[in-house]
Formats: C-alpha cells, sequence, structure tokens
C-alpha cells in the first residue's frame, strides 16, 4: 500500500515527469525535494514557537501539492515521449 502511494510521486519513471530526459527529471526532482523541504521547515518553526498558525501550515501544504500537481501536469503537456532505452 505504501509502494502503490510512494511511486506515482516519488519515483520519476512513474510520475508526470517521466517523459523528459533523464537530466530534466533529476533537476526538477531535486527542485520539488528543496520545496518540500523548505514547506515542512517552516511548517515545523511556525507549529514549535506559534502554535496558533497552524493554518498557515495547511496553507503551506496545499500549495506544496498543487504546485507539485501542476508541475507534473505541465511536463506532461510539454513533453514527448522518448521511446524506452535499454540498458546493458
Amino acid at each position: 500500500m505504501i509502494r502503490a502511494i510512494f511511486d506515482p510521486i516519488m519515483n520519476s519513471s512513474k510520475n508526470g515527469l517521466r517523459h523528459l530526459p533523464k537530466i530534466v527529471r533529476f533537476q526538477l526532482m531535486t527542485v520539488l525535494a528543496t520545496f518540500w523541504s523548505m514547506i515542512f521547515c517552516v511548517s515545523a518553526g511556525i507549529v514549535a514557537w506559534l502554535p496558533e498558525y497552524v493554518a498557515v501550515h495547511v496553507v503551506l501544504l496545499l500549495v506544496g501539492i498543487f504546485g507539485t500537481g501542476w508541475l507534473f501536469k505541465s511536463a506532461q503537456a510539454k513533453s514527448v515521449p522518448l521511446p524506452a532505452a535499454t540498458e546493458p
């Protein structure tokens, strides 16, 4: 069950970036990793010091979810499927 949730998001050969070249997938996944790290760090800081601002945490999560979805959809719309590469 966890793998079914994990793969469509974190596996770049199965998510919305799968049609892009590997280097571009790597770069975009790195940007997304930084993006999500910042969201969670800011959210943890807000929750730890100012509990009344938990709503900001929810807003940051929604921005992250919709931002990631937008990136995957726009990558699919603008990319041309690459032929499957055979590895030695």
